[in-house]
């Protein structure tokens, strides 16, 4: 199960998850992530409360990568251990901007 929660100010998204994103509920995320991208120019993506994420969860953060870096820019926060260790392994650490 993962819970969506978003906030907009203006020009900037907030997406904070909380759950697992995986190949059941990264459908989800990326609906709510394309209904609201238009005229954002910031996205930050609160992973404090993301137990888990597989490659389809993956490939959402990097759809969304690609997206903000035509518009804007994008910021991962608060990622856990074991979240941070599977983004290591793939390489998002590279591609990602993680705070």
């Amino acid at each position: 199960m993962l819970n969506i929660k978003k906030t907009k100010e203006g020009e900037k998204l907030m997406i904070a998850l909380e759950g697992r994103l995986d190949t059941l509920t990264s459908p989800d995320l990326e609906t709510e992530f394309k209904s609201d991208i238009d005229g954002v120019k910031e996205l930050v993506l609160d992973l404090e409360k993301l137990e888990y994420i597989s490659s389809a969860g993956l490939r959402v953060l990097l759809l969304a990568q690609k997206t903000m870096n035509r518009q804007g820019s994008m910021v991962v926060t608060n990622a856990n251990e074991s979240i941070m260790e599977i983004f290591e392994v793939t390489g998002f650490c590279d591609i990602l901007t993680i705070e």
